[in-house]
């Protein structure tokens, strides 16, 4: 469905990572929405219910070999799943063939590096644990340092890419591109969060 998000885990993801954004998607201030937007939905390798590095269990969607061909955006949550290649070997033409199609993509921590390993953030601006890392993972395949930028979340040509402590900032630049809320909203979601509610509400 092209109202669908996919959030592509991987064995010991990283939990908070995708929290912020998952939440923003399916609630509002008032609580679940009643005619949301956008649909949650989980990919991982098989079918069978998968780890985080909390020790959650997260029953997939979709597996590898069921993405639909149209959804709204995929999402790589980051976690050390992004170690083993012989798994992200098969993730990479499911990146491609969104990229290619104008899909907003997002990664963050680990799965960022994932990106530049495979050459997919050679043509956009981009962040993501730091530049010595994403030489580290990219090899030879990573040859735009140049469009590092050391924040902690970058987007740019409808790809996103943050940092492992840039949950907040992700989910707002995913949210701003989804145009899940107004702009107006989306800031004072992005704010509620990262200052609290005794700052805002003193």
């Amino acid at each position: 469905m092209k109202n669908e998000i996919l959030y592509l885990l991987l064995d010991s993801y990283a939990d908070h990572e995708s929290v912020f954004l998952a939440e923003a998607i399916n609630c509002d201030e008032n609580g679940i929405r009643k005619k949301p937007q956008y649909i949650n939905k989980v990919v991982a390798q098989t079918l069978s219910p998968i780890r985080s590095c909390g020790g959650f269990r997260t029953i997939p969607d979709y597996s590898f070999d069921t993405v639909p061909d149209e959804y709204a955006a995929l999402i790589l949550i980051g976690g050390y799943g992004w170690l083993d290649e012989k798994t992200t070997d098969k993730v990479v033409p499911i990146v491609k063939k969104a990229i290619d199609k104008g899909i907003i993509v997002g990664a963050i921590c680990n799965a960022a590096s994932f990106l530049a390993k495979y050459g997919f953030l050679n043509n956009v601006k981009h962040t993501g644990n730091g530049l010595e890392q994403l030489k580290l993972w990219g090899g030879n395949n990573y040859t735009n340092q140049a469009g590092y930028i050391n924040e902690q979340t970058v987007s740019d040509k409808r790809i996103v890419t943050s940092n492992g402590t840039g949950e907040l900032e992700f989910a707002k630049e995913l949210l701003l591109l989804l145009e899940n809320d107004t702009p107006e909203q989306i800031e004072m979601f992005y704010r509620f969060n990262k200052e609290g509610f005794c700052t805002l509400f003193p």
